[in-house]
């Protein structure tokens, strides 16, 4: 049996207004076999770099072929160029305002074009809503089979925002950032197992994690260990480690928010003076 093509949409429209159902209606009028699946319209409003965290942490876990139409669009109506990504796997439509810049930095090889061809447009083309005049139709087409060279030229000057990256000291201190506050209020840090072998190690050392001045001193591997209002690093499911409190939000706690730096420092550093440190009793 033939499987039905998937479109998955992401926005930063909220559900309040019309202009998702709207999408939708744009898709299913050019195919209406199609599954629609919404990955979130909840994105913060105009952010890139939350929305290039979300289409990254979710794009790999849908079928081969799933095409992926992510509009988070500040610059509609200006020059900024509308793009399809072709991976080995997946298609994404999209602004090239960076918004697929993780994507790129986790597929070995990937091509992206400009879509030009506005015979795959719903004409007239709004100033204002590129999502339902270009995006929505563009991946409709798409999920029909026409090929991806007939949508418009390849290009090599896409937009790929540079992403924090940590930094290893000499002395064995690795510094990073927060790149997302979840929704739970958990701080979800650029810090991978590739950064910290030690801690992931048989044996671990000693540790501390500073933000904003104060610290946590525990790696946990579950939600549950962790007490009411104790803060706690744990390996979360994207694959970074993050700082959470069970039952409470560890951005309030530690007044954090993206783009805060987080220092690990391992024992052999030596201990931080003046700070407030939080473990288990």
């Amino acid at each position: 049996m033939t499987r039905r093509p998937v479109i998955t949409l992401t926005t930063d429209f909220g559900l309040t207004d019309h202009f998702v159902g709207v999408m939708k209606g744009v898709i299913l009028s050019i195919n209406p076999q199609v599954d629609l699946v919404d990955l979130s319209h909840l994105v913060a409003a105009h952010d890139i770099l939350d929305c290039a965290f979300l289409i990254a942490q979710s794009y790999r876990y849908f079928p081969r072929d799933t095409i992926h139409l992510v509009v988070v669009d500040p610059g509609v109506g200006s020059n900024r160029r509308p793009i399809l990504a072709t991976t080995a796997h997946h298609k994404f439509v999209a602004p090239d305002n960076g918004v697929l810049s993780l994507l790129y930095d986790r597929e070995e090889s990937f091509e992206v074009r400009h879509l030009t061809n506005d015979r795959y447009f719903l004409m007239p083309v709004s100033s204002t809503f590129h999502g339902r005049d270009i995006f929505s139709p563009v991946a409709g087409w798409l999920s029909t089979g026409v090929q991806v060279e007939r949508f418009g030229e390849r290009i090599a000057d896409y937009v790929r925002l540079a992403m924090p990256a940590p930094l290893r000291l000499p002395e064995g201190t690795v510094t990073g950032a927060i790149l997302k506050v979840d929704s739970f209020g958990n701080l979800i840090t650029n810090l991978t197992p590739q950064d910290l072998p030690e801690l992931f190690a048989e044996k671990p050392p000693s540790f501390t994690m500073i933000i904003n001045h104060q610290t946590i001193t525990r790696l946990v591997t579950s939600y549950s260990e962790g007490k009411p209002s104790e803060l706690f690093a744990i390996l979360g499911s994207s694959g970074y480690l993050e700082v959470c409190t069970n039952q409470g939000s560890a951005a309030t706690v530690l007044k954090a928010s993206r783009g805060d730096e987080v220092k690990f420092v391992p024992e052999r550093s030596g201990r931080q003076s003046g700070l407030t440190v939080y473990s288990r009793p």
